[in-house]
């Protein structure tokens, strides 16, 4: 198969499955991200509704279409789009360039494990890299331009997990495929379920919750701790950011990128200027290439 039809058919068959989802049509049914998703957004909207930390804070909260919006355009719309595409051709590359996929290129085989193992290794290995990928978005200033959309939040809600620049699925993508590339033996279904609970702590971490877990706090990330990460005051020793977590907070507690002075329920969001920043969606799709 030539790139040309690698990247036709990427279209063709990713419409095919997204319309499937969509009506119902996909099997198994517990791999329907399209309902799955909507599903998960009601439940943790409701916990908002039932257990708000933020108590002024409206339930529907400034932003919050366009935070909906971000939702099924980063999660559906730009694989459609660009995404699905851009993988199947670079997995094409590999079997032209060496005879073999990308599996080939694996360190450890995890199939001989026992399946809680193997779900544990898949989980932490995969965030791991994620935390270093957004440590990265803040340390430098070309990657940072993108991931500000995320941080042009001002008031917190479970939709604010999902609102993010589209390169930033072109760059997290690439360093999960490079820790999936070395873990050889691993299912499909696998990686759908710690992509589900990566998906659910995400929003309940942006949700407008007060909870901590107790002693678990230095194990999971929790809202108390993932507010000061979109707080507009940050001291010096932490001026490119702090609680980098995104499900586990344990690599901020080992690395000592972590930062919880006091509740910070009513702190102020966002990042310096920020009312200078696009508020029109369309805008920010683009924003993030000029200065």
């Amino acid at each position: 198969m030539n790139f040309l039809e690698v990247f036709v058919n990427s279209y063709s068959s990713y419409a095919d499955y997204l319309w499937s989802e969509i009506s119902f049509n996909s099997e198994p049914w517990y791999q329907n991200y399209f309902w799955l998703l909507i599903i998960l957004s009601l439940v943790v909207w409701l916990l908002e509704s039932l257990f708000p930390w933020r108590k002024d804070q409206p339930l529907i909260r400034k932003d919050f279409w366009i935070d909906i919006l971000y939702m099924f355009f980063n999660f559906f719309i730009f694989n459609l789009v660009i995404f699905i595409a851009f993988c199947n051709l670079t997995s094409q590359v590999f079997i032209d360039g060496f005879g073999a996929g990308l599996s080939t290129l694996a360190l450890i085989n995890i199939q001989e494990y026992p399946e809680w193992a193997q779900l544990l290794i898949f989980f932490v290995t995969t965030d791991f890299i994620q935390w270093f990928t957004h440590v990265l978005l803040h340390r430098f200033d070309f990657l940072w331009r993108f991931h500000r959309v995320h941080h042009s939040v001002e008031e917190m809600g479970f939709a604010a997990h999902l609102r993010y620049h589209w390169m930033e699925n072109v760059i997290y993508t690439p360093m999960k495929y490079i820790m999936v590339m070395l873990i050889g033996g691993f299912h499909p279904e696998q990686a759908f379920i710690v992509y589900y609970i990566s998906i659910a702590i995400g929003h309940i971490n942006h949700a407008n919750i007060g909870w901590s877990y107790g002693p678990l706090k230095y194990i999971f990330n929790n809202p108390k701790m993932h507010i000061w990460h979109h707080a507009y005051y940050l001291p010096e020793n932490h001026k490119n950011g702090a609680n980098f977590a995104i499900s586990l907070s344990v690599w901020d507690y080992i690395f000592r990128t972590n930062y919880i002075p006091h509740s910070g329920r009513d702190i102020k969001l966002g990042f310096e200027n920020i009312e200078r920043y696009p508020k029109n969606f369309f805008k920010q799709l683009y924003s993030g290439f000029g200065k």
